[in-house]
C-alpha cells in the first residue's frame, strides 16, 4: 500500500522535495504512524510545527467546532473568531497589532512591505536591508532575498535588490553595512535552517540600539523559535530585546496553515494603511480557530513551566552524549530548539535513525535538528537519547 502512495505522489507532484520513503497515517502525542503500522518517535514536529504534538483532543474539537460554523468569509467582514485570536497572539507576543497570513514566507513578505512603508511614510527614501549570512526567511522572491544562503538565491537572481548580508552574532559586521538607504534589519533570534545558532544577548541589544539610533526598523523572524520554542512565548522575550516587527508561523496554528507579522505602536501609525497589503485567506475563521486553541491550551497546560523544564533535561542528555560520542562536534541551542554538529554530513544519521523508528532532521550539511513536540516527556526524551546513540 505504502509503495502505491509513494508512486501515486511521484506521478503526481512537481518533484522539489526528495521524500523519505514513508507514508505517514497518523499520529499520537509525539508519536507517528505509517501505513504499515511501524512507530515512530517523532523529535521533528513536522519543522517546528506541532508543538502540542498529535490528537490533542481540545485543539482538534476546537477545529471540528469552526468547520460546523464557518470556514470562510472574506476580510470584508469581522467574524468573532479571528478578533479573539488576534487579541490572543497580541497578550502572548507583547506586540500591538497583528495581520494573519497563511504561512511563514507570507509573513515574511508583509514585514519587508511594512518597513519599506514605515520608511516612505517617514520621507527617507530608504529600501534597503540588511539580513545575516546562513539565515532562512522562505521561498518567495522577498523571502529569499534576505536569506542568507547563495546557493537558494543563485537560480533565481536578480531579486530584490539593496539587500547585504552580516555575519551573525557579529555587531561590527552589521554596523558596517549601514547606510544612509538601509530601511531594515532582519534577523532570527535562534538561527534554524543555519544550525541551530541562538544569537547572543549583546548582540542583539547592539543591533537594537543602532536601529533605535538610525530609525531602522528591527524585524525578528520567529517563525522557527517563536511560540514556546525557546521557553519564553517569543525568544526576543528571554533576550529582553523587543523587535519592531516580529513574524511568527508554525507552531501558533499547531499544523493548520497559518503565519502572522505583529508591529509595534510606533510601527502601526506609519505602515500598511488600507490597501497597501492584502490577502484572500489571512485570518479565515478556521485558521484562526486554531490560533486560539492553541493560545488557551498553552495557558491551561501551563506548557512554558513544561518547556523549561523538558528543556534542561534535553539539554543535560545531549551534553552527556556529546562528551561520549567523537562523532558529536558541538552542542548548542535554546529551548527545545537544540543542534549536534557531527563530524560527518548529517543525511547518513538521519536515514538510519528513521530506520530505527526516530524521526529527525537536518539544519545544513552536518547539524542534527532536534526539535520534538513541546509536549515531550522525560521519558521520550530517554527514548529519543538511546534511539540517536544506536544511529550515529
Amino acid at each position: 500500500m505504502a509503495i502505491n502512495y509513494m508512486e501515486k505522489a511521484d506521478e503526481a507532484l512537481l518533484h522539489v522535495y526528495n521524500r523519505f520513503p514513508v507514508v505517514l497515517d497518523h499520529g499520537e502525542g509525539v508519536k507517528l504512524y505509517d501505513t504499515e503500522g511501524k512507530e515512530y518517535l517523532d523529535f521533528a514536529a513536522g519543522i517546528a510545527v506541532c508543538g502540542l504534538g498529535y490528537g490533542n483532543k481540545k485543539f482538534g474539537e476546537a477545529l471540528k467546532a469552526q468547520i460546523d460554523k464557518l470556514t470562510h468569509t472574506s476580510n470584508l467582514f469581522y467574524n468573532p473568531v479571528v478578533a479573539e485570536a488576534a487579541n490572543a497572539l497580541r497578550e502572548v507576543s507583547q506586540m500591538d497589532k497583528v495581520f494573519f497570513t497563511n504561512s511563514g514566507t507570507e509573513a515574511i513578505e508583509g514585514a519587508l512591505k511594512a518597513a519599506r512603508r514605515y520608511s516612505y511614510t517617514k520621507g527617507t527614501g530608504r529600501t534597503g536591508f540588511i539580513a545575516m549570512e546562513h539565515s532562512f526567511h522562505g521561498r518567495s522572491m522577498g523571502a529569499l532575498s534576505v536569506t542568507g544562503t547563495k546557493s537558494y538565491r543563485d537560480p533565481f537572481e536578480p531579486l530584490i535588490p539593496g539587500v547585504a548580508f552580516a555575519k551573525y552574532n557579529d555587531l561590527e559586521s552589521v554596523k558596517a553595512l549601514v547606510d544612509d538607504n538601509t530601511c531594515g534589519i532582519i534577523l532570527e533570534p535562534i538561527q534554524g535552517e543555519g544550525g541551530i545558532v541562538p544569537a547572543n544577548k549583546e548582540f542583539l541589544e547592539g543591533v537594537r540600539t543602532l536601529c533605535d539610533e538610525k530609525d531602522i526598523v528591527l524585524i525578528f523572524d520567529e517563525i522557527q523559535c517563536g511560540m514556546g520554542r525557546s521557553g519564553d512565548y517569543f525568544a526576543w522575550q528571554g533576550y529582553g530585546v523587543k523587535p519592531g516587527i516580529m513574524t511568527m508561523a508554525k507552531a501558533i496554528g499547531n499544523g493548520i496553515p497559518v503565519g502572522a507579522f505583529a508591529v509595534s505602536e510606533k510601527m502601526a501609525k506609519a505602515t500598511l494603511l488600507p490597501g497597501d497589503h492584502g490577502t484572500t485567506y489571512g485570518g479565515n475563521p478556521l485558521a484562526a480557530a486554531a490560533v486560539l486553541a492553541v493560545t488557551e491550551i498553552f495557558k491551561e497546560e501551563d506548557l512554558l513551566t513544561h518547556v523549561k523544564e523538558m528543556s534542561e533535561y534535553l539539554y543535560e542528555k545531549l551534553e552527556k552524549l556529546t562528551a561520549e560520542k567523537e562523532e558529536i562536534l558541538e552542542h548548542r541551542g535554546k529551548g527545545l530548539m537544540q543542534g549536534l554538529l557531527l563530524k560527518n554530513p548529517v543525511g547518513e544519521t538521519v536515514k538510519r535513525a528513521l530506520a530505527n523508528g526516530l524521526i529527525v532532521i537536518s539544519a545544513g550539511q552536518n547539524v542534527l535538528r532536534v526539535v520534538p513536540p513541546l509536549v515531550v516527556t522525560k521519558e521520550d526524551i530517554d527514548r529519543f537519547v538511546v534511539l540517536l546513540d544506536s544511529s550515529l
